[in-house]
């Protein structure tokens, strides 16, 4: 008696392997291709609404503004770019980032910065104000306080002018 076990012939066997195979990878791509769709429409939007501008902006009037430049220790021009910032709401500002916008002598935006909001605060020891963030120095309603934006580059074909600016992401309490 012979026990030889029955093995199909090896052309069904491969034809059967090469048509399961296509599936999950058919199935696996159009997952993938979902995926990157998605985060490619949600970081669009984000980037949209990164940018808009803050309703409680109109409660925040900027006045005595002031460009000064400087020589950093590696030979490089830091802009610096000084105001104060009137809270004139009724919540207290304790974040946020500008949105500068620089132009040219033809009204072309040149260079477009996104810094931080940076408040200047006394030094306890004297000399230089220091930098101090909003969260540990907030603007309360009806106060204000001297804001200092700092550029480490501005454009060279920058026409020298206030850049304009817009606030957002604005932290309130």
């Amino acid at each position: 008696m012979s026990t030889d076990p029955v093995v199909p012939p090896p052309f069904e066997q491969a034809k059967q392997e090469e048509s399961r195979n296509w599936i999950p990878m058919i199935v696996g791509l159009v997952l993938v291709v979902l995926v990157v769709v998605g985060i490619a429409i949600v970081g669009r939007n984000s980037v949209k609404n990164a940018s808009a501008v803050d309703p409680y902006a109109a409660k925040l009037q900027m006045g005595d503004i002031k460009l000064s430049a400087a020589d950093n220790f590696v030979g490089a021009t830091v802009t610096y770019m000084d105001f104060n910032l009137a809270n004139t709401g009724d919540k207290t500002l304790v974040g946020g980032q500008v949105e500068a916008m620089f132009k040219n002598s033809i009204g072309e935006v040149v260079q477009k910065e996104t810094l931080p909001l940076n408040v200047l605060t006394k030094n306890s020891l004297g000399g230089y104000q220091d930098l101090t963030s909003l969260s540990m120095s907030p603007i309360g309603p009806g106060q204000s306080k001297e804001v200092r934006l700092t550029l480490e580059h501005v454009s060279s074909d920058w026409n020298q002018s206030y850049p304009d600016i817009k606030f957002i992401n604005l932290k309130l309490k």
